[in-house]
């Protein structure tokens, strides 16, 4: 029985499975996305993700706990210096999986695990859309050239409306 056993092994030993996981992580951080199957990518994004938490924190004990992770001193430095400010504000959820199908070899279901904050297509559609809103949100107020008619309308209205009131007498 594995009652509690909640890593997935990969079908490798201990030692074959770290290896596997730092080179992965150090694929994703330096590509910032990658393809690969959904069983690994799973099991990456429990790996990476507390590393990209650890990487907010620059000090040089978060560095060498994060290097004692990947062994690889560039990507280490990269991960630092470019994502960690990306990521600052965000509180998780660094990454996303996105299933891309079946390998023709073996159909073994595929996925791309990305950085979220990197991805250009739906950071610039959320950015677009705040704009959209932003230029269709309505004041109480109507646009200057309506104001100007308006203004002009009400005055002859109230000469009209005396003219006839003093007829009216």
């Amino acid at each position: 029985m594995r009652h509690g056993d909640k890593i997935n092994n990969l079908g490798r030993k201990h030692s074959h499975r770290q290896a596997t996981m730092a080179n992965m992580a150090c694929a994703l951080i330096e590509h910032k996305r990658i393809f690969t199957t959904v069983a690994k990518a799973r099991a990456l994004r429990v790996y990476v993700e507390p590393l990209l938490t650890k990487s907010k924190d620059d000090t040089t004990h978060s560095r060498r706990t994060v290097f004692a992770y990947l062994k690889n001193k560039d990507i280490v430095s990269t991960l630092f210096k470019d994502i960690s400010p990306k990521i600052a504000e965000r509180n998780g959820g660094y990454t996303r999986i996105i299933k891309t199908g079946f390998r023709p070899g073996d159909a073994a279901d595929t996925a791309l695990i990305e950085l979220v904050d990197f991805n250009e297509i739906y950071t610039s559609d959320k950015k677009s859309a705040t704009e959209a809103k932003k230029k269709t949100t309505r004041r109480g107020r109507a646009p200057k050239k309506a104001t100007a008619a308006k203004a002009e309308v009400p005055a002859e209205t109230k000469a009209d409306s005396a003219a006839e009131t003093k007829t009216e007498e």
